[in-house]
């Protein structure tokens, strides 16, 4: 798979210009939600920090408007992957999307439960290097605060949650099998922190990107089978109930010795520091 926004919906702007009404070619229920890659659906009261990325004028309304995922890290402040706001994600600056909203507390996301709620800021990381994928991280701020008791805690460097073989979970609303079926719930996928060597050697540098454990982590299933995948770029990953990771990139989806890769939660909080 490219590694210019491998987990991003970058397809779907070729989609979007031919049939704006379903941008994602969106399968239907009963198939999307069959197998997030080897995952499970994800109940919101669970989850509450886990936020979808949403503008219908870019994508439609048949996913509610979904491109990536978020997750909220304090009351007005949302973690989410550069790239999602790149200029090749959304078609042109994300300072022109005018209806950029967040959705929180909503599984499916063709209801209408939960809240959307508008993007006042955006600060996407200037460090951020689409060759490398290093620096992979924004900063959304909201015009008004998410529901009491929706935020998760943040893992600070020299945390346990991601020391190697921590059991951890990624969420997201995107490609469930790797091949363009998108969830209509939201689902999380249980997988492992994995050595930065195994990252290392799958990653050493070239077109599919280069890992730098200074600012990514690697997880993932040793066997594949269990991953994020397209559409669930910038979605949290949590270990110990604490976020260790926003997805970001990887080679396919689900692959055995192609672990997916996240942006290294303890690195961009220091990126950011100050916007949190």
């Amino acid at each position: 798979m490219p590694r210019s926004l491998v987990r991003a919906l970058t397809g779907v702007l070729a989609l979007t210009a031919a049939a704006t009404a379903a941008p994602l070619a969106a399968p239907s229920a009963a198939v999307a939600d069959s197998v997030i890659v080897g995952g499970q659906p994800a109940p919101v009261a669970d989850s509450p920090w886990a936020v979808a990325l949403s503008s219908r004028d870019r994508f439609g309304g048949a996913r509610s408007g979904q491109f990536c995922g978020g997750v909220a890290v304090a009351p007005t402040k949302i973690l989410t992957a550069a790239h999602c706001l790149s200029d090749e994600a959304l078609g042109g600056p994300a300072e022109r999307v005018r209806d950029l909203l967040v959705i929180a507390g909503r599984e499916r996301l063709s209801d209408s439960d939960g809240q959307e709620i508008p993007v006042r800021d955006i600060w996407v990381n200037p460090a951020y290097d689409p060759a490398s994928n290093a620096g992979d991280l924004a900063v959304l701020t909201l015009a008004r605060a998410m529901p009491e008791g929706g935020v998760v805690p943040t893992a600070r460097s020299g945390d346990t949650a991601y020391r190697a073989g921590t059991a951890a979970a990624v969420y997201g609303w995107g490609d469930t099998t790797g091949s363009g079926t998108y969830a209509s719930v939201l689902r999380s996928a249980p997988v492992q922190v994995l050595p930065d060597s195994d990252c290392a050697r799958a990653y050493p540098g070239g077109r599919e990107g280069t890992y730098k454990a200074s600012a990514m982590l690697c997880a993932g299933d040793p066997a594949g089978g269990r991953d994020a995948c397209q559409g669930d770029s910038g979605g949290p990953l949590v270990a110990r109930g604490r976020l260790i990771g926003l997805v970001s990139w990887g080679s396919g989806c689900g692959r055995a010795g192609s672990p997916g890769v996240y942006t290294r939660v303890s690195a961009a909080l220091e990126w950011a520091e100050g916007r949190i």
